[in-house]
């Protein structure tokens, strides 16, 4: 496995492979199971796989939960090489932004609800970094894991609209057997918060709309920011204690469709 820090040196190594078929994940480390499958999909699609680790600090809209997110560089690059990935793309921050963020990705409907409404410019920071990562890789696929599915909306729509070469592929969520979706920031539940986790997405399931779903979570003491029906899916983000927690299903999914 090759690790590149240098953003010079790996356009220069890019531009020597001449045909640079590869598949791509973006990741911000903290890599678990859910990106394993997204690793593994690569790995068996294309005959070369590049996976970033970068913090992208341009999507934060709290610094704490920056200065909190549960990255281990050791443990992340040890995962990647024991998953088969050929390159690893670790770019440092005055790299990717040398302009200081000056120029930015903005979409003006589907970025202003749900996760936009409630993390303002997380959006932005969202888009721009991965423009900029799909730039720098030119994959022939990228792969995003539908756990975050307005965010998949969004880097299919901004892959479209501008014209990019790349094919976005989403990959089904991966899930504990209790139905909690796999994310880096499970790590912060404590105990109880564990064991009341998996109610997230039983609720999205089970509820005959989106009114109901946030009344059990509040009812559970989940602090409920939103659960909503849209583009055929139930999105819904809702914090245990110090940890926000997103999920959806496909509507068709819970028992009233």
């Amino acid at each position: 496995m090759n690790i590149h820090d240098d953003l010079e040196a790996w356009l220069a190594f890019r531009r020597s492979q001449g045909a640079w078929p590869p598949g791509f994940v973006p990741t911000m480390g903290g890599l678990h199971a859910g990106h394993r499958a997204l690793v593994a999909r690569s790995v068996a699609e294309n005959p070369v796989t590049v996976v970033s680790l970068f913090l992208n600090p341009t999507q934060f809209d709290q610094a704490s939960d920056l200065a909190t997110y549960p990255a281990d560089l050791e443990q992340d690059l040890a995962n990647l090489r024991a998953w088969g990935v050929d390159h690893v793309l670790l770019p440092r921050r005055e790299a990717i932004y040398a302009d200081d963020y000056r120029y930015r990705v903005s979409e003006r409907d589907l970025a202003t609800r749900l996760e936009g409404a409630h993390r303002p410019g997380h959006f932005d920071g969202v888009l721009t970094v991965v423009m900029r990562l799909l730039n720098l890789v030119r994959a022939r696929r990228a792969y995003f894991g539908e756990k975050d599915w307005q965010q998949l909306e969004l880097v299919r729509g901004m892959v479209e609209a501008f014209f990019m070469d790349t094919e976005i592929v989403a990959c089904s969520t991966v899930r504990e057997a209790s139905g909690l979706a796999l994310s880096s920031r499970n790590a912060r539940l404590d105990a109880r918060e564990r064991e009341l986790a998996p109610a997230l997405h039983r609720s999205l399931v089970e509820s005959p709309d989106a009114a109901t779903a946030a009344a059990a979570l509040s009812g559970l003491g989940f602090d409920v920011d939103y659960v909503e029906d849209l583009g055929g899916r139930r999105l819904a983000a809702a914090r245990l204690g110090a940890t926000r927690l997103i999920d959806n299903v496909p509507l068709e999914a819970h028992d009233g469709h």
